[in-house]
């Protein structure tokens, strides 16, 4: 078993076991890839300060996230796919978050359903909601989560219309992957996937299959999203979804002052500051720039979570400093999960806690609720200088 003391461990062992087209779905961005970078190389400009002399007995990461204690502030983020990355890997991921004390978001592009992820835990988990043109569907679609008691809906607001990724076109991403020549090779390497994926409850979109009419190709994300997603989504109707579902709502993907304003007027519990990775409007700022704007706009109406760019505790660190109430973690318990299954995501989580845990006792911190600007070193122009 090799030892593992950062994300990037898993990363690398991530690399070696999950086929070529699931590893560049999860590690690329959209276009040049630019904000896909900046997310993470904008955490490397804020700097910490150190304190000493400050007893740092009985000191504590938990938290809460819109009324859920945590173990500490970071919930794992909805990821599509997922299930691809490992066999049943929402299944794992979610059991991971539970027995950790975080919580696990289910995306609507899941592998394993809803009801699946519901019968493998004991604890509500969040279900993250993407609109489509079949309103019917979408209605049903929430009525699945509240069946399955999930106890928050995080409806996504930046992926209307799908960004171009150009790795993703490159490799003709599918679930399950479609048997090219190009593909079938690469399979051949990942051997201890493929066994894993033999065994697996389901090997399509769990979610869809079977609960939609008149899908063309249920096994292309691509297709389904320029098929299906509404590109008609608004205030309005994000607000109509709120009252549909009737209770803790999450939006996730702003990146704008006035966005997180209208946010804050329909009502939502919290927004989640994300640029979805990197993965749709390539050239904006990456979310931890943009969380102060965002803060100063809103952050005393309602809870603000940041996403995007999220690798280390340091980063959790510096997010809660910076005003967030909780952050969400995608890529970096994804490379735990496709590495090592269940253990990875768990590690991952382990990795991410011990380093919040020393980085705020070497702030001087005893607890995240402490936590804040007086914690940083933050560039005078951080948040840009823009005409």
């Amino acid at each position: 078993m090799p030892v593992i003391t950062n994300i990037d461990d898993l990363k690398r062992i991530y690399a070696r076991r999950v086929p070529k087209m699931f590893y560049d779905y999860a590690e690329s961005g959209s276009w040049t890839e630019q904000t896909f970078r900046e997310n993470t190389t904008d955490f490397d400009q804020i700097r910490l300060r150190q304190r000493v002399a400050v007893d740092m007995a009985g000191r504590s990461t938990a938290a809460q996230m819109i009324g859920q204690d945590v173990a500490m502030p970071v919930a794992l983020a909805p990821v599509g796919l997922t299930g691809m990355q490992c066999a049943d890997g929402e299944i794992k991921a979610a059991r991971a978050a539970e027995a950790f004390g975080v919580p696990f978001t289910l995306s609507t592009m899941s592998i394993n359903s809803i009801e699946d992820v519901a019968e493998a835990t004991t604890k509500p988990f969040w279900f993250q909601l993407y609109t489509m043109k079949d309103e019917d569907y979408t209605r049903r679609l929430i009525a699945r989560a509240k069946a399955a008691n999930c106890s928050a809906l995080v409806i996504t607001l930046d992926l209307q219309i799908l960004g171009q990724r150009h790795k993703d076109l490159k490799n003709g991403l599918s679930a399950p992957p479609k048997l090219t020549p190009k593909t079938i090779a690469n399979l051949m390497t990942k051997w201890s996937w493929g066994i894993g994926m033999l065994g697996a409850k389901r090997r399509n979109f769990g979610n869809i299959v079977g609960h939609v009419d008149g899908i063309s190709d249920t096994s292309s994300l691509g297709a389904w999203t320029a098929e299906q997603f509404d590109p008609t989504l608004d205030w309005d109707k994000i607000a109509k979804l709120k009252d549909m579902w009737d209770g803790k709502v999450i939006l996730k993907g702003i990146l704008d002052e006035d966005d997180a304003r209208m946010a804050a007027k329909v009502g939502a519990d919290a927004i989640t500051v994300s640029n979805h990775g990197g993965r749709q409007l390539d050239g904006a700022l990456s979310s931890i720039r943009m969380l102060p704007r965002i803060m100063e706009a809103v952050g005393d109406q309602v809870e603000v979570h940041l996403d995007s760019g999220i690798r280390s505790g340091q980063d959790v660190l510096k997010a809660l400093a910076l005003g967030a109430t909780g952050t969400m973690i995608g890529r970096a318990f994804v490379y735990g999960l496709g590495a090592m299954g269940q253990p990875g995501v768990t590690r991952a989580l382990e990795v991410i806690h011990r380093e919040l845990d020393i980085s705020m006792a070497l702030c001087g911190e005893k607890s995240v609720a402490g936590l804040g600007r007086h914690n940083l070193l933050v560039p005078e122009d951080f948040t840009g200088r823009w005409a």
